[in-house]
């Protein structure tokens, strides 16, 4: 994929049926950028992604930096190392924000952390996982006690067991070398199906 397809992907997933959407479109398209980074290539492919955010500012202008490793979780420090090294921002903040998981037990999670924090501090470190952003697991307090219907039904009176399905309509798809490292249990259970659980507690 290069600039052109990615800009035609973005265009192809917004409605921009009224000239103003389409002005706001273009305009947004016009601030993103795509580059493929070669992990092989070393501090070249890096120093080529500092290039291409420095060419978004002008003269000396603070530029903030936030790196999403939405990536495998076995590749976090030695990507973690190379954007430390080649594209911490001159003038501004600079931040990497980690997807889960962060170790597969407390040791490996402890051994992690260890090897990031040379390179960057904790306040530099957004641990998430994306799923926790869901609308629904978010609101479902809002939703009980903003409609007096759910709030008079949903209490030990009358709900007699809570259960929690997941259910995809998408298989692996190509990250099959993830969950055979990972474990989809450590995956998904722990996080995604526990999150509705302690919402639920937190309402009784």
């Amino acid at each position: 994929m290069n600039d052109d397809d990615f800009i035609k992907h973005i265009k192809s997933c917004v409605d921009a049926s009224t000239p103003e959407l389409a002005d706001k479109l273009k305009a947004f398209c016009g601030r993103c950028s795509y580059i493929t980074i070669n992990q092989e290539a070393g501090d070249d492919s890096y120093m080529e992604l500092s290039k291409r955010m420095e060419s978004f500012i002008e003269g000396d202008e603070a530029q903030n930096r936030y790196f999403y490793m939405a990536l495998p979780p076995n590749i976090y420090v030695a990507v973690s190392e190379q954007l430390r090294r080649n594209c911490y921002s001159k003038k501004g903040s600079s931040q990497i924000i980690i997807e889960k998981p962060f170790g597969r037990d407390l040791e490996s999670s402890v051994e992690l952390h260890r090897k990031l924090e040379p390179n960057w501090k904790e306040k530099e470190i957004f641990r998430v996982d994306h799923y926790l952003g869901k609308e629904m697991v978010k609101n479902i307090m809002t939703l009980r006690f903003g409609n007096p219907i759910f709030g008079a039904l949903w209490d030990c009176n009358h709900v007699d067991n809570v259960q929690i399905s997941m259910t995809e309509a998408i298989g692996t798809q190509g990250r099959g070398g993830y969950f055979d490292d990972v474990g989809i249990i450590r995956d998904v259970m722990q996080n995604r199906l526990f999150a509705p659980i302690m919402r639920k507690r937190e309402l009784d």
